[in-house]
């Protein structure tokens, strides 16, 4: 591309100008001559643009070190809420664990009634582990389902129809209707 021109610019008739102007001669193509006032609007549309870019870097710079902090704090929020997420069942399992000392010192004392102490201390547990969300799988007379039960015996008998649970070897427990472990049983298999 050539650039040529002074304020002394000849035009088609030979006549010089008072004015500046530039001749540009992009390859293969017509001069295109642009006047003073036209360069300067180049220009100053040219320094805008810069700007309005510059403006639009400095944003995108800010909003990826917000990003960068948003996630470093829910990081952190996340694992701190993992840490301390089993704080408030510990919390209401203290007041058993105290009963279950005061069953131990009575229970020196008069052993007939650490039997009851026991029993008492299992209902609340089983109440503050339902209030949590814990429920037991229902099993014995109930039809045998793999995905509830595991199925560890067998017992050929005519008295009950094929698949039904007879008796349950361990109990099964679902949390919040998620199978957390499934029951241990023994299975009736028909004659």
């Amino acid at each position: 591309m050539e650039e040529a021109g002074n304020k002394h610019d000849r035009d088609d008739s030979g006549n010089t100008s008072g004015q500046d102007s530039i001749a540009l001669e992009p390859e293969g193509e017509e001069t295109i001559i642009l006047e003073e006032s036209e360069i300067e609007t180049v220009r100053k549309n040219l320094a805008e643009q810069t700007a309005r870019a510059e403006d639009y870097f400095q944003r995108l710079v800010r909003l990826q070190a917000d990003f960068e902090n948003f996630r470093r704090r829910t990081a952190r929020e996340k694992e701190e809420f993992y840490k301390y997420a089993a704080e408030q069942l510990v919390e209401s399992l203290l007041p058993i664990l105290d009963n279950f000392e005061l069953a131990l010192a009575h229970g020196r004392e008069t052993p007939g009634k650490l039997y009851e102490g026991v029993e008492i201390i299992y209902r609340q547990i089983v109440d503050t582990l339902a209030a949590q969300g814990l429920s037991p799988i229902p099993s014995v007379g109930e039809i045998f389902d793999p995905s509830r039960h595991e199925a560890v015996l067998q017992e050929q008998t005519s008295n009950h129809p094929d698949n039904v649970i007879l008796e349950e070897l361990r109990k099964g427990y679902l949390f919040k209707e998620k199978l957390l472990r499934p029951s241990m049983v023994k299975v009736a298999r028909s004659k």
